[in-house]
């Protein structure tokens, strides 16, 4: 017999609540990283070739099979843990025949040891301050979750001058100290149509959370326009993929407090600003 139910966030599928008295569990060892998703073939050109058309990842069999073991002391039974790549529930469980079957995102590989210890506790009795616990990281790090719409068009990352992957690159190694840059795409923009009225305003960089992609627009691929002022649009655009808008008074918040000081990080941010304001009109008037 399968039981399945929901509890208080959508990402996650809750147990229905076991009997308490397991045995306690002893922490395991961390691996890191546990788990990777192939970055995206166009943006990438790697020298091996993968079938199939759905995501892929590779994961830690080490780890998997450590968060698996704790399951196994805490449940006190068969436990079979699977490790997705999904975009919407983050945490499921079922039992069947005596055997809890559970399925949770690959972010968890990684976790800290207190929302391992959470997880645990919220998979195999439903405890609620443990689902707040696994809740939150879930929300911090909803980064992690592949896209959940495709990109319309084909990337083009590398410009008539800049290289956008290559600058993706450097910005995540300097900041996020990611040797690799984050599952979040890039592109430069489409090209305004010549001619017609100057602009008024000019919108430099965007993030889409739907498609994890970050446009950049093509007025600035040009000679004259600073390398570190590209890094700095495309870090910006970057801190909306890794820190979470909040809320506030019901309206979404999307540049936090968090957000404006991890912004502040950026080596030339002054630099950065005192350049766009001096040259905001050749901005405005470029193609």
């Amino acid at each position: 017999m399968t039981a399945r139910r929901a509890l208080s966030f959508p990402w996650i599928v809750a147990p229905a609540r076991l009997a308490k008295g397991r045995p306690a569990v002893g922490p395991a060892p961390r691996m890191a990283p546990s788990a990777v998703r192939i970055p995206h073939p166009e943006q990438v050109a790697l020298p091996l070739r993968f079938t199939g058309t759905g995501p892929q990842i590779f994961v830690h069999e080490g780890a998997r099979q450590a968060l698996e073991r704790r399951l196994h002391v805490a449940f006190g039974g068969m436990v079979q843990l699977s490790v997705t790549d999904n975009r919407r529930r983050m945490v499921t469980r079922s039992q069947e025949n005596g055997v809890l079957k559970v399925r949770v995102h690959m972010m968890f590989l990684d976790a800290s040891e207190r929302v391992v210890d959470a997880l645990v506790r919220y998979v195999v009795d439903g405890d609620r301050d443990a689902s707040e616990v696994v809740g939150s990281f879930i929300e911090s790090n909803s980064h992690r979750i592949r896209a959940v719409q495709r990109t319309r068009g084909r990337l083009r990352p590398r410009g008539r001058v800049h290289d956008l992957y290559a600058i993706l690159t450097e910005v995540s190694h300097r900041y996020l100290g990611a040797s690799v840059p984050p599952d979040v795409l890039i592109t430069w923009g489409r090209h305004g149509h010549p001619g017609g009225t100057p602009r008024k305003t000019i919108k430099l960089g965007s993030y889409s959370a739907t498609e994890r992609l970050i446009r950049v627009h093509p007025a600035i691929d040009k000679e004259w326009v600073p390398r570190y002022f590209i890094s700095y649009i495309v870090y910006h655009e970057l801190l909306h993929h890794v820190v979470p808008s909040m809320k506030e008074s019901g309206r979404a918040l999307l540049h936090s407090a968090e957000f404006l000081r991890r912004e502040r990080q950026f080596r030339h941010y002054e630099r950065a600003m005192e350049w766009e304001r001096k040259h905001i009109h050749r901005l405005l008037k470029a193609r």
